[in-house]
C-alpha cells in the first residue's frame, strides 16, 4: 500500500458491519418466492417481516415496477496455454460489442501479449494488451460463435463469496438468472429480481400493478468494494444500458397520474436515474448522499456487501426520502432476524 493511501477498512467506514458467516446465502430460497422480504415504510417508520410471495400486499395499487431484463452469460471459463497451464478467465461481456472480435477480461494467472488460449485443443483467443489486471483478448472465433462457446462451456460468474453451494452448475445456470431474462450481456445477476415468479406477477397484475422492462448489463464492479479512486473521482465503473421509449412513456404517465415508480434492484435504479440525467447508452454515475432522485419512489433490493457502492446507493435513497432509519439500522434488524444476505439472499422493499 502506498504511503498516505487508505486501506480497504478505512474507506466508507459508515457502511461497515459484521455479518455472521452463516447468514451468507450459498443457495437461493426454494421456491424463489419463498425468500423473506423486509418491508420498510419510510413515512410510518415501520418494519414488517414478510415473505416475497406476498409482495403484492405491500405495493400500492397502480404502482409501476421497473425491472432489468438483462441475461447473465456464463462468462467464466478455464482455458489452457500452449504449455498446458490452466488459466481461469472472466470475460467482461457486459462491456463487449457483440459485433467485435475483441473482448476484455480478468485472468487468475499471469499472461503476456501473444499468449494463445485454448479449450479442448481449439483456440479461443489470444492476448493483445493489458491495463493493470484487465487483459484485452482477440477472438479466434466469430463473435456469435464465441457467445455460443460461453453458453455451452462457461460457468456462471457467481460471486466468490458463494462457497460450497449445494447447487450443480446446471442448477446455478437456472437459479442465478431471472425468470424473465432476455438480453445476454451481464456477468452478474440483477439479484433483487431473482425472487420473482409467475405467481408473484399474477398477484401483482390482480392488484393493478404494472411492469416495465429496461436493460442494464451488470459488471463485476457493481458488487466490488469502493476504492479511493472512485471516492476521489465521484465516478464508478461504466455499465451499458437501454431504457426503451415505451418505458420512458410509462414512467411519465405514472408520474403524471401520481402512481409510484418502484425500481426493482439497484441496477434498474441506476439506469433510471442515469437516463433521467441525459445518459443514453452508458453510465458511470456514483449515487451517494446527498442525491436528488428524479424517478424512483420505491426500491426493491437485496442486502449488500459492506462498504459497497450499492450500500451507498440504498442509503442515499433513504436519505432522499428523509428516512428516520439509515441503512445500517435496517441491516441490524435483518441480522437480528436472521435474514440471508447477498446475491442468493433475501430482499427488502423500501417505500
Amino acid at each position: 500500500m502506498k504511503s498516505g493511501s487508505k486501506s480497504s477498512e478505512d474507506i466508507l467506514p459508515e457502511y461497515a458491519y459484521e455479518l455472521p458467516p452463516e447468514l451468507v446465502a450459498n443457495a437461493p430460497a426454494e421456491p424463489r418466492d419463498s425468500a423473506r422480504l423486509l418491508v420498510y415504510g419510510v413515512g410510518s417508520d415501520m418494519v414488517a417481516d414478510a415473505v416475497f410471495r406476498d409482495l403484492a400486499d405491500y405495493i400500492p395499487k397502480g404502482a409501476l415496477l421497473v425491472m432489468n431484463e438483462t441475461k447473465v452469460v456464463p462468462a467464466r471459463v478455464v482455458l489452457s496455454k500452449k504449455t498446458g497451464g490452466k488459466v481461469e478467465i472472466l470475460f467482461s461481456v457486459n462491456e463487449w460489442d457483440k459485433a467485435s472480435d475483441e473482448v476484455s477480461g480478468i485472468s487468475d494467472r499471469k499472461l503476456v501479449a501473444g499468449d494463445s488460449l485454448f479449450f479442448d485443443g481449439c483456440q479461443i483467443c489470444s492476448v493483445v494488451g493489458q491495463d493493470e489486471n484487465i487483459f484485452a483478448f482477440k477472438l479466434a472465433l466469430a463473435p456469435a460463435g464465441f457467445l455460443r462457446f460461453l453458453e455451452s462451456s462457461g460457468v456462471m460468474p457467481v460471486p466468490k463469496y458463494i462457497k460450497d453451494s449445494p447447487l450443480s452448475e446446471t442448477e446455478i445456470k437456472e437459479r442465478y438468472q431471472t425468470t424473465f431474462a432476455k438480453n445476454p450481456g451481464s456477468i452478474a445477476a440483477p439479484t433483487a429480481s431473482l425472487h420473482f415468479t409467475d405467481a408473484v406477477f399474477k398477484k401483482l397484475r390482480v392488484k393493478g400493478v404494472e411492469t416495465a422492462f429496461l436493460t442494464l448489463h451488470v459488471g463485476a464492479g457493481t458488487f466490488a468494494p469502493v476504492t479511493d479512486r472512485e471516492i476521489g473521482s465521484g465516478k464508478l465503473h461504466e455499465e451499458f444500458f437501454t431504457v426503451p421509449e415505451d418505458v420512458r412513456a410509462a414512467i411519465k404517465k405514472a408520474k403524471r397520474e401520481g402512481r409510484p415508480v418502484i425500481a426493482v434492484g439497484t441496477t434498474a435504479l441506476r439506469a433510471l436515474e442515469s437516463s433521467a440525467r441525459g445518459a443514453e447508452i452508458s453510465t458511470d454515475i456514483f449515487i451517494k448522499k446527498p442525491f436528488a432522485f428524479k424517478v424512483a419512489d420505491g426500491l426493491i433490493t437485496n442486502f449488500h456487501v459492506p462498504r459497497s457502492s450499492l450500500m451507498c446507493l440504498v442509503d442515499a435513497f433513504l436519505d432522499f426520502k428523509e428516512s428516520p432509519k439509515g441503512i445500517l439500522d435496517i441491516y441490524r434488524h435483518a441480522i437480528e432476524g436472521r435474514y440471508r444476505f447477498y446475491s442468493f439472499g433475501d430482499a427488502m422493499f423500501i417505500l
